[in-house]
């Protein structure tokens, strides 16, 4: 089946055609949200909301970009209200602990272990995700498009809704963070 034709048949509400859909995403979206948000469970819950959200709004989408880049927007824009969300949370349990509220600690970071990282050395995979993740949001966002996707700077561009030359700085950016962090690391421990 087409793309066009897909479109056509998830927007008559056709559920063989979401069925379709789901399958042929389901993997791009879970590691998008995995790279974006490094938790198992986060990235299950959040390729749920996508595909409800899909479900729920394909009647508008238009046809103007790619079904992958629509579903790649969703993805991203659901992986920073996560992101947001549990920021909040966090502050607002430093906070409680600070003024002495409660004792306990309210968000503890999981350990991170990603599914496609085949390293000996697991420390250092778990350090780079950190350093990834400590990113600035749009350059987080390039990379793991670029990097974990493996998309084309046109498709980030049109993901993120900015041009090719704007994902290019970004990327370079990261990578110039990213070298940095490294290099303190191995500074501080050479």
């Amino acid at each position: 089946m087409t793309e066009q034709e897909l479109i056509s048949q998830l927007q008559k509400g056709d559920e063989q055609a979401f069925k379709l859909l789901v399958h042929r995403y389901q993997d791009k979206v879970f590691n998008t949200a995995f790279g974006m948000l490094q938790q198992h469970g986060d990235a299950e819950d959040i390729a749920q909301e996508v595909f409800i959200k899909v479900y729920r709004s394909v009647q508008q989408f238009k046809g103007a970009s790619a079904l992958s880049t629509w579903i790649y927007r969703i993805t991203i824009t659901k992986c920073l209200d996560h992101i947001r969300t549990k920021k909040r949370k966090k502050r607002f349990g430093n906070v409680l602990n600070i003024f002495g509220i409660g004792n306990q600690l309210v968000y503890e970071p999981a350990d991170f272990h990603h599914p496609g990282v085949v390293l000996d050395n697991k420390e250092n995979a778990a350090f780079l995700f950190k350093m990834i993740d400590n990113l600035p949001e749009n350059q987080k966002t390039a990379f793991i498009l670029n990097k974990l996707e493996d998309l084309s700077y046109a498709a980030i561009a049109e993901v993120m809704n900015t041009t090719e030359s704007a994902v290019d700085s970004l990327l370079q950016r990261a990578r110039q963070n990213l070298k940095k962090k490294i290099l303190a690391k191995n500074n501080e421990h050479g």
